[in-house]
Order: structure tokens, then C-alpha cells, then sequence
């Protein structure tokens, strides 16, 4: 299935629990992470979709066959601070391999740009090897890294950044 065939949305009814659950769900899986990491990915998606601003955020959600397949999300709240802010990316393993991830990057990357952002970062851990590739690809680059202790796991937090 290409991408063409997805159904590529911003917000919908029910987005904010399928966003919840695929991160919820992957990051228990295969990371370990206990239910502080749900409650707080389900916390700041619910803020960010309560608070959003057309045209400073943005939302890209998709669907195949019906089922919600991932998401990525540009929260401009700090934009003229900070940068912009990429969040809550991530595909389900179900369809990885199809060119969601670098599509749902490159829209975000891209909606920065034209929107006059000075830089877009994102915070993730050492150890996401697929998707550090594609921020790589994108054009970001690393810009920090410290080890924590949160989610009920030690991790390395990283942020990286692109500038405009």
C-alpha cells in the first residue's frame, strides 16, 4: 500500500486516545516505560489539542484501512523563544517500511520553514536508531544529551535540532 492510499488528517474525534495508546502500548513493548510515561503523553497531547492555534501548530494524523497508523505533531507555542517544538511522532510497527515516518518529517520540517520558524527541535533517547535516521535525513543534528531517570527506566535523553 502506498502512501498516496492513507487517509492523511490533522485532528479527528477520538485522535488524542490513538495517540495516547500506539505511544503507550510501543513504549511498554519494546522500552519498558510504565504507565507515567501514558499519563503523560495522554496529559500534553490533550493540552496541546486544547490549545491549538491555526496557523502556529500543526497536527498530521493518518489512517490506513481505518486504523490509526501514526502521527507527528509541531507545537509553535515557543516558536519565537525556544523554536518550534516536533512532538508525539511515531508509526505503527504494523506499517513501518512504507514512508509514513519520512513523509510525516518532512511535513513538519517543511510546515517550520514556510511558516518563518528560526528552528525546530525534538527530544527522543539514545537507542531509537530508525527514527534518529530520519530526523538526521531531515537535517537535524544533535544538539544535547544527559542521562535520567524517568518512565520507570534510565535513559539517555537527546535533543536535536534543525535551524532555518
Amino acid at each position: 500500500m502506498s502512501i498516496e492510499n492513507m487517509e492523511w488528517t490533522g485532528y479527528f474525534p477520538g485522535v488524542i486516545g490513538k495517540i495516547t495508546e500506539l505511544h503507550a502500548v510501543y513504549y511498554h513493548k519494546h522500552w519498558g516505560f510504565d504507565r507515567t510515561f501514558e499519563a503523560q503523553v495522554g496529559r500534553e497531547v490533550s493540552e496541546f489539542i486544547s490549545n491549538f492555534k491555526d496557523p502556529q501548530d500543526r497536527l498530521r494524523a493518518v489512517r490506513t484501512d481505518g486504523s490509526f497508523a501514526g502521527c507527528c505533531a509541531v507545537d509553535g507555542h515557543l516558536a519565537e523563544t525556544e523554536g518550534a517544538r516536533l512532538r508525539w511522532f511515531i508509526v505503527s510497527p504494523a506499517v513501518h517500511g512504507r514512508g509514513i515516518g519520512s513523509t510525516l518529517i518532512e511535513d513538519a520540517v517543511t510546515f517550520c520553514r514556510d511558516t518563518g520558524y528560526h528552528r525546530l527541535f525534538l527530544w527522543t533517547f539514545a537507542g531509537l536508531t530508525a527514527a534518529r535516521r530520519l530526523y538526521e535525513t531531515a537535517g537535524f543534528s544533535k544538539c544535547a544529551e544527559h542521562p535520567v531517570v524517568q518512565w520507570g527506566q534510565e535513559i539517555v535523553e537527546q535533543q536535536f535540532e534543525i535551524r532555518f
